[in-house]
């Protein structure tokens, strides 16, 4: 995601956020060029199921009314933290409200966006900045 954001016609600020203090805030946080914020949660699994902890869950959930997303990897490979190059199979996106789904049924729920081989960026940006949230 990172080298695709930097390669974007459209211009992001990003932030990887690694915070302890508050359990489950998504692993990125997007600025578009109109100022507004979307959260990002990354995830990868070499299966159908989404490895959403508790705290992750209970922060989408409350803010499900923002700009919140789960951007989900499924690999062919491993996909684990000591695999850093996992081949992609497919990747998905999902909005926030869709983590308790996401948790209980995995990639079986249906996503916003999902590429099976060439991944579009652009599509998945202009998704979550300008996807109307309820």
């Amino acid at each position: 995601m990172k080298s695709a954001l930097e390669k974007s016609q459209k211009k992001f600020e990003h932030t990887r956020l690694e915070t302890w203090a508050m359990p489950g805030v998504p692993d990125v946080v997007l600025c578009d060029e109109g100022g507004h914020f979307h959260f990002v949660e990354l995830k990868a699994t070499p299966s159908n199921s989404v490895e959403l902890r508790p705290h992750q869950v209970s922060w989408l959930s409350r803010h499900k009314h923002a700009s919140t997303w789960v951007l989900v990897l499924r690999t062919a490979g491993r996909g684990t933290r000591t695999n850093k190059d996992p081949t992609p199979e497919s990747v998905s996106l999902y909005l926030g409200s869709d983590a308790v789904d996401l948790k209980w049924y995995g990639l079986r729920v249906e996503p916003v966006y999902r590429s099976e081989g060439k991944v579009d960026w652009e599509e998945i940006f202009k998704l979550i900045c300008f996807k109307e949230t309820t």
